[in-house]
Formats: structure tokens, sequence, C-alpha cells
């Protein structure tokens, strides 16, 4: 028995997320490409990455995704759900799924022919047996009945004769045309599963097959974990929400495009405020949200319209980290704004932001939402990518049979290469060179499972 199947629907009413945390991720929960950090020295940097570079105090970009992981567990406990059917997509479960009847719950027909009772030929009844309705009445030795697919079967039924397979003679009996074999083409009470069953695990994500067993199992509701909260402020007053750019103004490329990519990494985006560049508007929008993260846009770094760093400073929040190791997307940053509140400010440019998204945003909102981490895998590149000296890049790629192709149009404030990528490639300091094996972190739209659903 694995940790994840551990728990019966006893016992699973007392679960809270971090238990289903625990059940769900492995044992140390670490997110893929994280490392297992050397304890650190008292300011919280490595003083090996200072040697390195002394004027670069930035998080390595594993150890910053492991923070991310582990800020989300620090809080106290979140309440589970119980959630409709309909509103459960891409949810975890928080308590087994169980089958509340038997599956079938009675005989059922598998295709559409005749119920026949004894061997042949049978006389055929005039009415017949549609799916629907009650029990029929119990056949008789060499007695037949029309039925449909998912009708009951009638008592003493010996098998069901397909359609296809059976002929009936000048005097209206019923004859088969292959032979038959007892109990064919019925589907037996609890063929599928029996009542109390455990059908799947603590843990398990609601994929669509999921909301059609657990329909099929009797449920209305499932418990949950519940989407974790996002509110999302726009910062910039250069921003434009329509039109062409012009004079100096630019269209804004991040309003439109991290809600439904939030949505899509399990995130319930309950708000999102453009702020331009006021900072009693970005305070005063901090401390009067109740989301249980933040995401910022911009700002970020220190500039005289960056307004995050002071903000985060006036209103005593902690933070966690402080610009990362990686390009594009250095001047992110996390911090802990109230107990179970937390703040991703990530840059203004659009790659860089999404480089932020899944470095910060994308480990914290997986374990709020105790969704299990994905399992790392590497692919080599079909050609060199370029590195920076002392940080990690993500590149945009598009896989192509057994290997990722780079693509063009990398740069920070561009979106042209993301858009056409399957994922986003892992490129370590210095580079990497042809058929060099590099991770790879899929994108919501390129990867398969629930990922795909933007609800």
């Amino acid at each position: 028995m694995t940790a994840r199947s551990a728990r019966t629907g006893e016992d699973a009413e007392d679960l809270d997320v971090e238990e289903v945390l625990a059940l769900v991720n492995n044992p140390d929960n670490r997110t893929p490409g994280d490392h297992v950090p050397a304890p650190a020295p008292p300011g919280g940097h490595h003083a090996a990455a200072h040697k390195l570079d002394a004027h670069h105090l930035a998080t390595p970009w594993p150890e910053a995704r492991a923070t991310a992981a582990r800020a989300a567990r620090s809080g106290t406990r979140r309440d589970l759900v119980s959630v409709p059917l309909d509103a459960s997509l891409g949810l975890t479960l928080a308590a087994p799924l169980t089958a509340l009847t038997d599956l079938p719950s009675f005989d059922t027909s598998a295709m559409d022919g005749w119920a026949v009772a004894g061997p042949g030929p049978w006389d055929v009844r005039d009415e017949g047996v549609l799916a629907g309705h009650a029990e029929p009445e119990a056949l008789t030795d060499g007695e037949a009945v029309r039925i449909a697919t998912g009708a009951r079967i009638p008592p003493d039924t010996t098998a069901v004769i397909r359609t296809e397979h059976g002929r009936a003679d000048d005097k209206g009996r019923l004859h088969a045309t292959r032979d038959m074999q007892h109990g064919q083409d019925i589907r037996a009470r609890g063929q599928e599963c029996r009542s109390g069953d455990q059908l799947l695990p603590v843990g398990a994500l609601v994929t669509p097959a999921v909301l059609g067993l657990a329909a099929a199992a009797g449920y209305d509701t499932l418990t949950a974990v519940p989407r974790p909260r996002v509110h999302v402020l726009v910062l910039g007053d250069e921003l434009l929400t329509e039109g062409r750019p012009h004079d100096g103004l630019i269209r804004d490329a991040l309003g439109p495009m991290l809600p439904p990519w939030l949505r899509a990494l399990g995130a319930d985006v309950t708000a999102v405020r453009r702020l331009g560049d006021d900072a009693k508007a970005l305070r005063k929008a901090i401390t009067g949200s109740d989301a249980d993260l933040i995401v910022t846009t911009g700002g970020t770094a220190s500039g005289p319209v960056d307004h995050v760093h002071p903000t985060l400073r006036r209103i005593g929040a902690e933070l966690l980290v402080d610009g990362v190791k990686v390009r594009p997307g250095h001047p992110m940053l996390l911090a802990r704004t109230k107990e179970n509140q937390h703040l991703v400010g990530l840059p203004g440019n659009p790659l860089a932001a999404v480089s932020g998204l899944l470095t910060l945003a994308e480990p914290l909102l997986r374990t709020l939402a105790a969704r299990p981490a994905p399992e790392p895998y590497t692919l080599p590149l079909q050609d060199a990518a370029h590195g920076h000296p002392y940080d990690t890049r993500l590149i945009p790629v598009v896989l192509r049979g057994d290997s990722a192709v780079p693509l063009h149009y990398n740069g920070p404030a561009m979106l042209r290469g993301i858009a056409a990528a399957d994922a986003l490639a892992v490129v370590p300091p210095g580079g990497a060179r042809h058929g060099q094996e590099l991770e790879l972190l899929d994108l919501p739209w390129a990867s398969a499972g629930i990922g795909v659903c933007f609800t």
C-alpha cells in the first residue's frame, strides 16, 4: 500500500490540506529542479554564491522554487470543501472516492438483442425490455424477449444474443447464428465494483473521467482541497487596455495573459485590478486583499516608480525571495504579507513575468491546491543554447520527436517565442551544447492532463 492510499474513508473527513499534501507528494516534497539546499548562513543566502558573485545576492533558481513550495505549507490549516460535481474539475480529492453502490447496480444487457432462457430455438415475447424500466418478468426455458443496451436483465436469463447473431424462422421463433455461451453480453451486478470499494485515493486529481466515475458511483458532491484564491494587480502608468501603442504607451500583455494562466495552474482568480504607478493604491489593494496569493506585475526593481519593495516594507511583510538567479525575470520576489497570504511580484517585461510565474507562483499554487509535483524530465537540445555566466536561463522550446528545439524571440520583453512553445528549457549557467540533456518545464496547455482545462 502506498502513502497515497493509506487513508480509508472512515478517517478522511479529519484530513486537512497539509495532510493531503503529505499523501500526494514525495517524502520531502521537492519541486522539479530542486536540490537539497545546504544550510544557509545567517541572512538566508549561500556564502558560496556570494563568493562567486559578491554583488549578486539573489536566490538560486532551484532554491527559489523550493522556497515557494515551502511557503505554501507554512500557514494555518485550510478548510476542505464539499463541491458539486460540475464545479470539481481540476481539484484534488481530500477524501477517497468510495463506491456508494455496486456498479452496475443490477444485471444489465451489454448489447441490443434478445435475452434468452435455456437452449433454443426460443419463442419471443411480444413486448420488449427497455433501459430505465422496472425489473421485467422472469423468463422460462425456451422463451426470449427483445432487450435494449442498458436494460435490466429478466430473472432466469441464460444469455443475451446480439441482434446481428439471431434470426427468426417462418414460425417467428428465434435461432442463434453463433454458438451461445452462458452469461454472454450480460454485465453482472458489481462487475466493476462493489459498494464500499475504494475507487480513487486521497490526492487524486479530478479529471473529466473522474467526474464520470463519481457520478456513476452515486456522488453529487466531492470533498476536495479548495482552489487558491488569487488577486492580480497590474501596475504601470504606461499600459493601454485597447488599441495600438502610441505616444510612449504600450499595450498591457500581462492583464490578458496572467488570469487564464493562473487558472490553468489551479487558481481561482477572483480579481484583476489595474493600479498604475500609485504607491497608495498599491498599499490599499494589498492590505485590503483576502486572497491566498496576490500577484503584482512590474514595479519590482528599484526605479523611481517601482513601489513594490517600499510598500512591502511599510506593511511589515516578510521577504522570502528577493531576486532570483534566473534570466529573464531576475527582479522577481516572494513575500509573506499575512499568516495565510503571500505576494509574488513579477517583473513587468512579459517573458520575464512568465519566468517569475513558473519559478515562484507555480510551486506555491500547486502546493496550496495539493496537486502532486510533476515528474521532472529531460530531453536533448537540438541546437546549442547560450547561457548567462552565473544565472539559470529559461528559454522557450518546441518538442520535435525526442529533442527540444530552442526558439528565437526569447528576450525579456518578447512573447513571440513563448506563444509558439511547448515548454521552457532550463539552461544552466554557462549555456548548453547541442545534444545536452536539459530539464523541461511543460506549459499548461501543452502538457497532458487537467492543465489543458482553463476553467
